[in-house]
């Protein structure tokens, strides 16, 4: 059971932060590891599912009474929120790859539990996978309810013509926060920082939204611009969320003098609250260099010689294998349009950390 006095607000954010079990062929979808993983299955498609196929997947899914009624009543959800389980997952291995823990699902649910500065990033980069997949289902025309963004607020918005489907995230945020149930925060510590977290996210998505803009009229002259709104790559959102894990701000509670509310605030005395961009986290983190509960270690993993070795094999040292590799080579182009290429072999050192 989720506790905390954003119990909802947190369960679905971790849903999509423990979640993250892919395969090949399916997804599943899991409340912080505390509660049984639901298997959700089929890979995410483009098109909205037809009939009663979308009341089915929401029914699979572990949600609460009241999200599962909004589920039901927009076509199209239960598939946005496998694809932001996608963007999360392949984006927090991406940024982790050449760190001792590198988003490995062994251990999730016990590392969920704590208040480390990996928790705050599976917080994050859900939050942000949820807003980024909403408002691109919406400009898709994946879910029912919503559509292109038309509200660009530019000056002298009569000389422009929005000839093409901006990503809405007016509404993304707005469906969020209905979604989640986010509400009035306590003075829980734990429930603080969650909510701070997923804030951070939802504004990380905000800051990559761009105006993009055609240039219409005679010979280039610009005399008419077709503008959308349109949210940078995932893996741009990905990349700032990473640095704001590796500059995270370790947090404690204390009492506004003024309003009598706890507060975040910095580790030092009299220190000032945490800018509304920085990931928060209570408790340090383990070393992950050997398995626990809550990464299985880094035994085992590749990687570069004169890179990373040193600092992801903990000081244990490196093993050395040879691999023999197979390559196109010495191709050549035919006439007219066709190439020819000889098969080459080379052989490679490949590095990955000892155990002991």
């Amino acid at each position: 059971i989720c506790v905390g006095v954003l119990p909802r607000t947190a369960c679905i954010l971790r849903i999509i932060a423990l979640c993250i079990l892919l395969s090949h062929a399916a997804a599943y979808f899991g409340l912080t590891g505390r509660e049984p993983l639901v298997f959700l299955p089929g890979p995410f498609s483009n098109d909205a599912p037809t009939g009663k196929a979308h009341l089915k997947q929401c029914e699979q899914m572990t949600l609460t009474r009241r999200q599962k009624r909004l589920c039901r009543r927009e076509p199209g959800l239960a598939e946005t929120l496998r694809e932001s389980v996608r963007l999360s997952l392949l984006e927090c291995r991406y940024q982790f790859r050449n760190e001792r823990w590198n988003c490995s699902l062994d251990g999730r649910g016990s590392l969920l539990k704590k208040a480390f500065k990996e928790t705050a990033f599976l917080l994050a980069v859900s939050s942000a996978a949820l807003t980024h997949a909403l408002a691109k289902a919406c400009s898709s025309g994946r879910m029912e309810r919503c559509t292109c963004d038309d509200s660009p607020g530019i000056q002298h918005r009569e000389a422009w013509q929005w000839g093409v489907c901006g990503d809405n995230l007016k509404y993304s945020t707005k469906f969020l926060k209905k979604f989640l149930g986010q509400k009035r925060v306590s003075k829980d510590l734990r429930a603080q920082m969650e909510a701070h977290n997923i804030n951070v996210g939802t504004r990380a998505v905000k800051s990559g939204l761009k105006t993009t803009c055609k240039c219409h009229g005679v010979s280039g002259s610009c005399a008419v611009r077709t503008c959308w709104k349109q949210l940078s790559p995932f893996h741009d959102t990905g990349r700032l969320l990473k640095y704001r894990y590796d500059t995270a701000v370790k947090v404690l509670s204390v009492t506004n003098a003024a309003t009598g509310e706890t507060e975040l605030a910095g580790p030092r005395r009299h220190s000032q609250s945490p800018r509304t961009t920085d990931l928060v986290y209570l408790e340090d983190s383990p070393s992950f260099c050997r398995p626990s509960r809550y990464s299985p270690g880094t035994g085992g993993r590749s990687c570069a010689k004169d890179t990373s070795c040193q600092s992801l094999c903990c000081g244990r040292g490196y093993n050395t294998a040879m691999h023999l590799t197979s390559l196109s080579c010495h191709c050549q182009v035919r006439w007219c349009c066709h190439v020819e290429c000889q098969t080459c072999v080379r052989e490679e050192e490949r590095y990955t950390c000892k155990n002991a």
